[in-house]
């Protein structure tokens, strides 16, 4: 299973970017597909996931409401729609699969490498 994260850039604060996660390797239709963010110097944690069937979504408190979340399974792809953009959302996103919409990121099986967004003030 391999997950290629893209998407990532240099944005200002207020914009808005798209990321997007392949998948190869597997059927992704059956897996949860989680969006984590690492910021320099803290832990990961845990941005946004989406049910297999696409019905069901969580977010992170502090992106609710200007992050959206969705997946394509004909595609194998999932995205990740960014907008409102904060400096504090500077980081790397990671995509992960996992066999539940978990929030803890040792509960997902499979990591793409992580693409950076910095946002600009």
């Amino acid at each position: 299973v391999q997950l290629q994260a893209s998407g990532g850039g240099l944005v200002q604060a207020g914009g808005s970017l798209r990321l997007s996660c392949a998948v190869s390797g597997r059927t992704v239709s059956s897996s949860s597909m989680g969006w984590f963010r690492q910021a320099p110097g803290k832990e990961r944690e845990f941005v946004s996931v989406i049910s297999w069937s696409g019905r069901t979504t969580y977010y992170a408190d502090s992106v609710k409401g200007r992050f959206t979340i969705s997946r394509d399974n004909a595609k194998k792809t999932v995205s990740l729609e960014m907008s409102s953009l904060k400096p504090e959302d500077t980081a790397v996103y990671y995509c992960a699969a996992g066999p539940s919409t978990a929030l803890r990121s040792w509960e997902y099986d499979y990591w793409g490498q992580g693409t950076l967004v910095t946002v600009s003030s």
